[in-house]
């Protein structure tokens, strides 16, 4: 289904009854990272899916796409689907757009998972990262889609899912330049929302691979403490949704 924000489609789907769920897609990734989730899910939860701007089907509104503007789409999207409140599960990126969406509207969030999330901003050493990323992209797109999406997993998870990180890499390169690059510059400049985690007093779980390249386990560790937030380590890197998918079925179920 396509929803119309700021006069550019968004895509989502919207499956099954129940309380409202939303899943929200990382960096370089959409929607159908969660095919594998959906049909389970939805036998208790309405389940949406979103596309943000930039990725997936959907299309480029801006050229920075910062949390708070995605945020917004995915609120402009729930009011057309009428859904006034729901869990929300972010894996990487979209769990920064969860922790902005908290902060813009905290009444409508019943429960809060980040995967392989933080709620903290980007270190000055990542930003500058970022910003020869956003360099490369325009010369060299492929290249750097193919090292990013490479750089997400740990080396056993390397070699175990060749096929699937192949599947994310061709899925990636059908984006717009444009919108990976106005993603990247929304993450450049999130803010710091640990306090937004802290104050969020419902069931909140941070989801954390041991062998996440892009998150230290010992930086998941010290957030979860400081928010008094739930925390559980799997296996793997940052990818936890494919290279555990076993678990993470487990522990979107227990979040019900």
């Amino acid at each position: 289904m396509t929803h119309t924000f700021k006069n550019t489609p968004i895509y989502y789907s919207i499956t099954g009854s129940g309380p409202a769920m939303v899943l929200l897609h990382g960096f370089l990734e959409s929607s159908t990272m969660w095919d594998k989730y959906i049909l389970s899910l939805s036998e208790k939860h309405t389940v949406i899916t979103i596309d943000f701007p930039g990725h997936g089907k959907s299309g480029v509104v801006s050229d920075t796409h910062s949390m708070q503007l995605m945020a917004k789409v995915v609120k402009s999207a729930l009011n057309e689907l009428n859904i006034e409140s729901a869990t929300f599960v972010g894996h990487s990126m979209g769990g920064y757009v969860a922790l902005a969406y908290t902060e813009l509207f905290p009444d409508e969030v019943e429960k809060l998972v980040l995967l392989n999330s933080t709620p903290t901003a980007d270190s000055e050493e990542r930003k500058q990262n970022r910003r020869r990323a956003l360099k490369v992209l325009d010369h060299n797109a492929e290249a750097f889609i193919s090292m990013a999406i490479m750089n997400l997993f740990s080396e056993n998870s390397k070699k175990k899912f060749i096929s699937e990180i192949e599947a994310l890499k061709k899925e990636a390169l059908q984006f717009p330049v444009a919108g990976i690059q106005a993603a990247i510059r929304g993450m450049i400049n999130r803010k710091d929302r640990t306090e937004v985690l802290a104050n969020f007093r419902r069931e909140k779980v941070m989801v954390c691979g041991n062998e996440d390249p892009i998150m230290p386990i010992s930086d998941s560790k010290n957030i979860s403490e400081k928010t008094n937030s739930k925390l559980i380590q799997l296996e793997g890197g940052h990818m936890s949704w494919l290279e555990n998918t076993d678990e993470t079925h487990r522990i979107l179920h227990f979040i019900e």
